[in-house]
């Protein structure tokens, strides 16, 4: 959105300076390339005209911000400029002096058109591909604005009564040789700004242009165009929301480079340019963070039953012959590989560490599924190999709170049996404590056998 609303400002300067011939591209470049091109051209009177007005605008938005009794001064700017503007304009007779003014405007409504529809012209298959072209169009834009308008005031866009409503006022509006209406922009961020609320202020808004046309058009012969640019101006720079951005550096850098790839890409570029931009890197990061998943090792909140991460939380003990991991997302055919190379490597890195540190050994391996939503064949097919792999090394795999679907594939791929239905367990304290058990249990054995033997030499 503020990449839009950047495009918009800059399409402005051709009526702030007062210039006759403007580029029709909206990147950076190509405007400012337009602009300085002409600097001969300039208008000085237009300029700083524009420049008062805007800073009335700017004024007026700040002091009804820190003033919420007085809304109605900035809801009343706008008029109020043009009105000034206009007035401005007459008695001195600026528009002999380079500032530009709309001119004469021809009074009344259009006439009925309906019958002049021609459904047997040669160009009505032509009219038909375009309508759809313009229409998808005109509808997308209508809805992303309305979309972005409502985040503002937090309220729901129902994307279907959108459509009824875009079709039912182009159709009504066709009949009257309408151009095609949507939700444009900047006539949108002008609407909120004064602090339009509902739909019925479209009403008051149609029925004052209806007003205006049949009785109205020749007093805006004076009006000056740089006053609407600058009403346009200071409605799209409330849309520039540079605290969002530095919201989002604070808590999320990545987010950040997206929201300005987007940024970029829209004002050096085009609309469609920074959505392709950021619906690529999101997906790239999703991509991202789905094939390399996080694995982190559980340790025992002390006096509890409590297993958290051991980095995260630095009063947590690990087990003694016990390795507990957890996977921190689906298992599938993108991640499988790597979840299993990952897994090794910390049970690889837990002996080492075991026998460098003088500790007993490493008997126990136990994966805790629960953040584990799904799971495919390919990641099946990971635990079956890791399973193996932890056998080969002398150690036993246990699964701590597998969810239901994950069970359902276990039990028909027949791995539950290989494991063994005694190794899964509903929590991994459960799991620990059969652990500790089978520990103590199988010292307690040797420890009887050694003295038998003993007891035999005697």
């Amino acid at each position: 959105m503020g990449g839009a609303a950047t495009i918009v400002c800059f399409q402005q300067l051709k009526g702030i300076l007062g210039l006759i011939h403007f580029t029709h591209e909206t990147d950076l470049v190509s405007v400012m390339r337009s602009v300085f091109s002409q600097i001969h051209q300039w208008r000085w009177e237009s300029a700083v005209l524009g420049c008062c007005f805007l800073f009335f605008l700017l004024l007026t938005r700040y002091f009804s911000k820190r003033k919420a009794a007085f809304f109605w001064i900035n809801a009343m700017a706008p008029l109020t400029t043009v009105i000034l503007g206009s007035l401005l304009v007459y008695l001195t007779h600026a528009e002999k002096h380079g500032v530009q003014v709309i001119g004469h405007l021809k009074k009344g409504l259009n006439p009925p058109s309906a019958s002049d529809l021609a459904f047997g012209s040669s160009h009505l298959m032509a009219a038909i591909k375009t309508g759809i072209v313009i229409g998808i169009i005109g509808l997308a834009e209508g809805i992303a604005v309305g979309r972005t308008f409502a985040m503002f005031k937090n309220y729901h866009i129902d994307g279907n009564k959108e459509m009824i409503a875009f079709g039912m006022m182009n159709i009504a509006g066709s009949c009257t040789s309408c151009y095609l209406t949507a939700g444009p922009f900047s006539r949108t961020a002008v609407n909120f700004n004064a602090g339009s609320r509902s739909a019925v202020s479209n009403i008051v808004m149609a029925t004052a242009v209806m007003f205006t046309l049949l009785f109205l058009t020749p007093l805006f012969h004076y009006t000056p165009l740089v006053v609407l640019s600058s009403i346009i101006i200071a409605a799209m720079l409330g849309l520039l929301d540079y605290e969002a951005a530095i919201h989002l550096w604070k808590i999320d850098k990545f987010d950040f480079f997206i929201c300005l790839g987007a940024y970029l890409g829209v004002v050096l570029g085009s609309v469609e340019i920074g959505l392709i931009i950021a619906i690529t890197v999101s997906l790239l990061r999703i991509i991202l963070f789905v094939a390399r998943p996080r694995t982190m090792v559980l340790g025992n909140i002390p006096n509890s039953g409590i297993y958290r991460s051991m980095d995260q939380y630095q009063i947590a003990n690990s087990v003694p012959g016990i390795l507990i991991l957890q996977i921190d997302a689906p298992v599938f055919f993108a991640n499988a590989s790597y979840l299993r190379e990952r897994i090794s490597r910390w049970i690889y890195e837990e002996e080492d560490r075991l026998k460098s540190a003088g500790e007993a050994s490493l008997h126990y391996v136990i994966l805790d599924l629960s953040a584990v939503g799904s799971i495919d064949t390919s990641g099946i097919s990971m635990l079956e190999e890791l399973m193996k792999n932890v056998h080969r090394k002398g150690l036993q795999l246990l699964l701590a709170n597998p969810q239901s679907e994950m069970m359902k594939k276990l039990d028909k791929s027949k791995l539950i049996d290989k494991i063994g239905q005694g190794w899964i367990f509903l929590t991994v304290e459960e799991a620990v404590s059969a652990c500790n058990f089978m520990l103590h249990t199988c010292k307690a054995i040797h420890v009887a056998v050694d003295q038998n033997a003993e007891e035999n030499k005697v």
